[in-house]
């Protein structure tokens, strides 16, 4: 069998963002500069700048500054600083990586479990995974265990497994879903380390001699390496192609473009799933907090760690479900304590009830146990997101799988929020809340991006302005702000472009809107598979809100212009200005999704254009 993916085999990753104390330090200053003249016109909205003649307006634009400005803030200290943990020599024996008088010897090897959960994946897509972590090596003897996970039940996932000579798991039904997949195996296996994978997760060779080395520290309970996306289309140069649809006058337009604005890729990474912003960036510098997260595929876990906090969990919910039965029970009868012969039968009773759930039943299991980890109250677990990339996967390659995966992403963190207070728990440190919460606040962005969406239009079209006036005063407030934020985005992601981040966040609003009011309503967020071949259709339903917008964006820096002109509105210069700068950089954000609901890989533009040249001939 044959894959789309094959001709990028020979795609190797980029090295981390090499650190720079200099650069760090001008971006710390730029951070300090851009929240302390942040917090300036902030404050300066509230107090002297709303319209009172369209109060509702007015207050809507500046309730969605605030609440961007307070997540640029939480942002901020994500980025703060990167220190990367220490990389050691890989563990000799499992006595190395616990504390002294466990009674471990250097005759101890260290055993690891590879998991492969799988449930409607190709069985020979499996086996490429699997192929790739039977070659893993490691410098000293070590025991490791390859099992499948298949929550499909499938005769040919289980002769894959075989022919390879892997070990093969599964299980009567699919409770918890991936999480209760992992659960079952775990039950089934007893390694010292759990390296968890995705089904098309490829491992490195060296992944477990770079990252086992980290757990010398016996309070490390995972290590997470960067995902990373062997798949993403690199697009076409400009010059090539203008060059499809002008000739060589199209290339030499590409050409003189890019003398001036240096290469430029039509269609590269259409989806923006490079997630090198999110672990290089985000993730590495969330080290010196403690605060790194498990994200699933690629992150290697201490068995010990996921089942003591596993079992606590278990104990309080079993010692809470006794509490409210024998509440219940002696406001029937009127004693004051509770007979000892049934309490102990209704504690084995209760007992037999829950369910230990080393990895929560949830769609976003993986942060959440990261979560429970942090913040147990009786061991300070620590972890580590290892800087080089250690695996390759594969991406989201139509806009209905990438919707599909953000909005898991967007449900499930928020999903956490409202229904679990761990942010007030007593286990987690200060810095890490704020990392947490930095997290959740980013999936409310659609609440403010779509004001910020809809305030210029509003404004083209009615000629009403969401504050007192555009004065001399407003720009004085606003433009240090905005120029500040560019210098300290630019120096904080120092070797990354962040405009793509940034206009896929703003483009991100009806998913994050669709989230939020999922959570709002109470509904369960869904545990969908992400496909691992190209869906073909037509997905412009997708980006109707993005396109919208976009048109009635365009007709309203239309109308506004010829309204000024021609027919002597109310609209002011300064007004029509701002609002057609704000409006075209909003165009230019949502467009790149909108594109890409159109991409196609270049191999099926060629089979169409083949197949319409072949109809012409006929």
């Amino acid at each position: 069998m044959r894959f789309y993916f094959e001709r990028f085999e020979d795609r190797k990753p980029e090295p981390p963002l090499p650190y720079s104390a200099r650069i760090e330090l001008l971006a710390q200053f730029f951070i300090t500069m851009s929240l302390v003249i942040g917090g300036w016109y902030i404050s300066w909205r509230w107090m002297h700048s709303l319209n009172y003649d369209a109060l509702l307006y007015s207050l809507l634009l500046v309730l969605a500054e605030t609440g961007a400005y307070i997540g640029l803030v939480l942002f901020s200290f994500n980025l703060w600083k990167t220190r990367d943990i220490a990389q050691q020599s890989p563990p000799l024996s499992i006595a190395d990586c616990e504390k002294t008088g466990r009674g471990f010897t250097d005759k101890d090897v260290v055993s690891v479990d590879i998991f492969f959960p799988t449930f409607d994946e190709e069985p020979e897509l499996v086996r490429l995974s699997v192929k790739d972590a039977k070659q893993i090596h490691y410098p000293h003897p070590i025991n490791i265990c390859i099992h499948v996970l298949d929550d499909g039940r499938r005769e040919s996932m289980a002769a894959m497994a075989r022919e390879e000579g892997v070990n093969y798991i599964t299980r009567a039904d699919n409770v918890g879903f991936k999480a209760g997949n992992l659960r079952h195996a775990m039950e089934l296996t007893h390694g010292h380390f759990i390296l968890i994978c995705d089904a098309d997760t490829r491992p490195f060779p060296t992944i477990l001699e770079n990252c086992l080395g980290y757990f010398r520290d016996p309070d490390v309970a995972w290590v997470q390496t960067p995902q990373w996306f062997y798949d993403i289309p690199e697009g076409k140069s400009l010059p090539d192609w203008l060059a499809r649809y002008l000739g060589r006058v199209g290339t030499g337009i590409g050409n003189l473009v890019e003398r001036v604005a240096g290469p430029v890729r039509i269609g590269a990474d259409p989806f923006v799933n490079d997630p090198k912003m999110f672990y290089d960036v985000l993730q590495r510098r969330r080290n010196w907090a403690n605060a790194a997260f498990c994200c699933g595929a690629g992150s290697l876990h201490r068995r010990e760690a996921v089942m003591e906090s596993a079992l606590r969990r278990y104990a309080a919910a079993v010692e809470k479900t006794f509490l409210e039965r024998a509440n219940a029970i002696r406001e029937v009868t009127r004693e004051s304590n509770t007979d000892p012969a049934l309490k102990r039968k209704m504690i084995q009773s209760v007992a037999q009830i829950e369910e230990l759930t080393p990895y929560n039943f949830h769609v976003s299991e993986d942060i959440y146990t990261s979560i429970h980890l942090h913040s147990d109250p009786s061991r300070v677990w620590k972890s580590v997101q290892h800087p080089v990339v250690e695996s390759k996967m594969l991406s989201p390659q139509d806009l209905l799988t990438w919707t599909l995966q953000r909005f898991k992403y967007a449900g499930g963190t928020l999903d956490i929020a409202a229904n679990d207070d761990f942010l007030l728990r007593r286990g987690l440190g200060f810095k890490q809340r704020l990392m947490y919460l930095a997290t959740i606040w980013s999936y409310l962005g659609g609440l403010w991006n779509i004001v910020f969406m809809l305030a210029p239009i509003i404004y083209l079209f009615s000629a009403v302005a969401p504050v007192s006036a555009y004065s001399a005063d407003f720009y004085i407030h606003i433009l240090p702000f905005l120029i500040l934020n560019e210098f300290a985005s630019m120096f904080s992601l120092w070797g990354l472009a962040g405009y793509k981040a940034k206009s896929n966040y703003l483009s991100f609003f009806p998913i994050n809107l669709r989230a939020i009011w999922t959570v709002i309503k109470g509904r369960e967020i869904k545990f969908p598979v992400t496909p691992k071949e190209r869906q073909v259709g037509n997905f412009f339903h997708l980006v109707l809100p993005q396109a919208i917008v976009i048109g009635l964006t365009a007709a309203g820096i239309v109308y506004a212009w010829s309204a000024f002109m021609w027919y002597g509105s109310s609209h002011s210069l300064a007004g029509v200005l701002v609002n057609t700068f704000w409006g075209l950089n909003n165009i230019l954000a949502l467009s790149g999704l909108v594109c890409a609901a159109f991409w196609k890989p270049e191999e099926e533009v060629v089979k169409e254009r083949s197949q319409v040249v072949a109809g012409v001939s006929i």
